[in-house]
């Protein structure tokens, strides 16, 4: 276990990760709360969300699309869907779509998937479909399947290392679920533990395991919404991140610093308990 410590009245007095979740005798809360209705696609902040039974948010990449081999079109693959912009109704039945900077919005119902296949597909200039999981969504890690976790002081942080990146940038970048408040920067590093450990932490009432510090993709490295590469992005982050990586962070499980976030899973007993705005943070 990875512990602070300071020199109080000549003594050497140590603190253990759980300090980390404490400012002025408070619990660090959840702040913000982000889902991604169709994988790689704009997300949608709400104030609360349900766990499913496979372990998700609800609604959290539940549509993805497929091109015609089977493979899954997203930003690490297809630049293109940077340019691609969308807005959902409150009860994500119908999505609008319309291109970046010129184009007129159409609305779609996800009920009637054809026509949306169709303008999918023109948009790309190859053949798509929307498929839809309600239930365990479209994940990248099979593993570490649930939300991922950022503090809002890490956001912060990355938006000073780079002028010109502000909050919102920063985080359609990263495009991470569940934002924390009141923590320092990099505080998410203590929800991860040794590399055969998961460790165990909860937002409210719904139990969540800490599985490793997110490995990222290309998809961060290009501004989001015309998908230019920004000079030198994953060179100046993993050096940033290796000078301020936090002492409560377990460095071992750093083989290379471009990494940001934490995954997770959800434990199958949580299905059905709800996430809010507000809920404390605790190990």
């Amino acid at each position: 276990m990875c512990l602070l410590s300071e020199f109080l009245d000549g003594k050497l007095k140590l603190f253990p990760p759980e300090i980390l979740f404490h400012t002025n005798h408070d619990f660090m809360r959840l702040g913000k709360i982000t889902i991604f209705p169709i994988k790689s696609l704009d997300g949608i902040s709400v104030a609360e969300a349900t766990i499913t039974a496979g372990g998700i948010l609800q609604g959290d990449r539940v549509y993805a699309i497929f091109d015609e081999q089977g493979g899954v079109v997203n930003g690490k693959r297809t630049p293109r869907v940077h340019e691609l912009r969308c807005a959902f109704d409150d009860g994500i039945r119908e999505v609008r779509l319309w291109e970046d900077g010129g184009g007129r919005p159409e609305q779609f119902s996800f009920e009637a998937p054809a026509a949306l296949n169709r303008w999918l597909s023109a948009f790309f200039g190859f053949a798509v479909e929307l498929r839809h999981e309600p239930k365990a969504g479209f994940p990248d890690d099979l593993t570490a399947f649930g939300p991922t976790v950022v503090s809002e002081a890490s956001v912060q942080s990355v938006g000073r290392w780079y002028p010109g990146l502000d909050l919102e940038n920063v985080r359609r970048r990263f495009r991470t679920n569940l934002e924390v408040l009141d923590g320092p920067a990099f505080c998410e590093d203590a929800l991860f533990g040794e590399a055969d450990e998961l460790k165990r932490f909860h937002i409210g009432s719904v139990a969540f395991l800490g599985h490793n510090p997110c490995q990222r993709c290309a998809v961060p490295t290009r501004d989001p919404a015309s998908g230019q590469g920004t000079a030198g992005f994953q060179k100046q982050f993993m050096e940033w991140r290796r000078q301020e990586i936090p002492p409560w962070a377990n460095q071992q499980r750093f083989n290379h610093y471009y990494r940001f976030a934490v995954n997770t899973s959800i434990p199958a007993d949580q299905a059905g308990k709800c996430l809010r705005i507000g809920d404390e943070v605790v190990i």
